[in-house]
């Protein structure tokens, strides 16, 4: 065997040898692998692109309510109280408890309510499910949809902790009634039906129930 191919054996093997220790050194990878990113100690202490400005209007207030209006006081009293409230997630809440109270009421199953409502409001509501039973009425509902909801007032009483929110409501839906031979007496299922409401609930604002009940409806 002559020198030059000796050499290249040589060269060769020594070369194999080095890649089997650095792959015992680095280990194997398959695939792509995301580096990892540190951020830097600068970017750690960099402070934030605006300052937090203390003392300066409530936005959960002033997006619903007037600045330094009775509502906004009363509202702001009520978070003093209880600081875990909160206005928008309220009305959140009491768009969803006018769709579920309503609807209880057209069907006369009210029992499903009566932890979102007054007694005062259930007497009320019950004693016109009653008189469309006793008439033989049924009702057909279909809620569609709120097309607009407004705070209208809030009060509050320091002495007592208990928080009154009226809010505006106004919704479409479809309704018919029908007599005991199921014929139609009033409304339409194609007709919409648009009505406005303004319903007022109230809370304790140091208590641990967190409902708040309706405990009056009006226009």
């Amino acid at each position: 065997m002559n020198s030059p191919i000796i050499q290249l054996l040589v060269l060769a093997g020594i070369a194999i040898f080095l890649i089997l220790r650095l792959r015992g050194v680095l280990g194997t990878r398959e695939g792509y692998e995301k580096p990892a990113v540190t951020r830097p100690d600068s970017d750690r202490r960099r402070k934030p692109e605006f300052d937090v400005i203390e003392g300066g209007p409530d936005l959960d207030i002033t997006d619903h309510v007037a600045e330094d209006s009775d509502n906004a006081k009363a509202l702001a009293a009520m978070k003093r109280v209880d600081p875990t409230f909160n206005v928008g997630e309220f009305l959140g809440g009491a768009r969803g408890a006018y769709e579920m109270i309503l609807m209880a009421f057209e069907k006369g199953d009210l029992d499903t309510v009566v932890p979102f409502i007054s007694e005062d409001v259930y007497e009320a509501f019950a004693t016109v499910v009653d008189d469309r039973q006793r008439k033989g009425l049924s009702i057909e509902a279909n809620f569609i949809g709120i097309s607009d909801m407004s705070l209208v007032e809030a009060e509050f009483d320091e002495a007592t902790n208990d928080a009154d929110i009226s809010v505006r409501f106004k919704s479409e839906m479809t309704s018919v009634v029908r007599d005991n031979a199921g014929d139609v007496i009033e409304g339409s299922d194609t007709e919409i039906k648009r009505q406005r409401d303004v319903w007022t609930f109230s809370r304790k604002m140091d208590s641990e129930d967190p409902n708040w009940r309706l405990i009056a409806t009006g226009e």
